[in-house]
């Protein structure tokens, strides 16, 4: 049973009136359950709806898009037995990203590779996750560079401060989950968000994903308090940023976010064709698919 909270994704969304390029990558959402044939973790922070890869698809092809990253979920912890699954199924039409911990080998990282996986996901948000010790982090990261996978971080922006030490030695390709999930109300000139802003520029390594308008907004469902913030980091860094639709949207406690409408956000974040093509189809291609 899913928590009594808990919002279920929209159940039919609308078809975007903006029609994004040929080969669009959905480079954020993913895969829950079905819980009776893959169980959520017994010590999970949440329990959401079930939201199955048939039904992650079927969206895909409703938005107009090609292609899908999916990122293992703090509910379902190491076991990423359902993204695997997806992977299999989608074959050259998704990637995914894996939560692990330092017990895995050599040989389930293989496993991983060939199904599709090309990174790893550090969760720092604390209600989502228990602390991990930065070891365990870093010997990960150095089980994992043999396969030129890359690391994806969520933190929140007052965290940010004191991460970049250690995202720095950990020395590889670092995508940043939702524009580092700066407080709105603050504006696109507070430190919190200066400071993400020189993290990128200072590091050609760092790339972010500028999803998420409906958790950032205070004006759901209109979203154009996070529009500058995404059109910021578009414009700035053209050849690091991703989207994604980050479906089904666990957590949610205020709205149900139209995916169709989350679309229609593309246009003003990324005012131009080659913007547009960059955010959607080159960027996702060059890290996902390119190894």
């Amino acid at each position: 049973m899913m928590d009594k909270d808990y919002l279920p994704f929209h159940p039919a969304p609308s078809k975007p009136t903006f029609v994004v390029p040929a080969g669009a990558v959905d480079a954020h959402c993913h895969v829950f359950g079905p819980a009776d044939k893959f169980p959520y973790h017994p010590k999970r922070k949440y329990t959401p709806c079930d939201a199955s890869k048939v039904q992650l698809f079927a969206l895909r092809d409703h938005l107009g898009f090609s292609r899908n990253v999916i990122v293992q979920a703090s509910c379902h912890s190491t076991d990423n037995s359902a993204l695997i699954d997806a992977l299999t199924s989608a074959g050259e039409l998704a990637r995914g990203v894996a939560f692990v911990d330092d017990s895995i080998t050599e040989d389930e990282l293989k496993e991983m590779h060939a199904a599709g996986v090309r990174g790893v996901r550090f969760n720092f948000v604390k209600r989502l996750v228990d602390s991990t010790p930065k070891e365990v982090f870093f010997s990960i990261a150095e089980k994992i560079r043999p396969f030129g996978w890359h690391i994806v971080v969520y933190f929140e922006a007052a965290d940010l401060a004191e991460l970049i030490p250690f995202l720095k030695e950990l020395n590889t390709t670092i995508v940043v989950d939702h524009m580092g999930t700066p407080s709105v109300a603050n504006g696109v000139d507070h430190p919190d968000f200066k400071r993400f802003i020189n993290f990128m520029a200072e590091n050609d390594n760092v790339w972010c994903k500028v999803s998420c308008p409906e958790r950032l907004t205070l004006q759901a469902p209109d979203y154009s308090d996070v529009v500058p913030f995404a059109r910021t980091l578009v414009e700035k860094f053209p050849e690091r940023v991703l989207w994604g639709t980050d479906w089904p949207h666990p957590n949610m406690k205020v709205h149900v976010p139209d995916d169709g409408h989350l679309v229609d956000v593309i246009p003003h974040i990324a005012p131009t064709e080659e913007l547009q093509q960059a955010l959607l189809v080159d960027n996702p291609m060059r890290l996902y698919w390119s190894k």
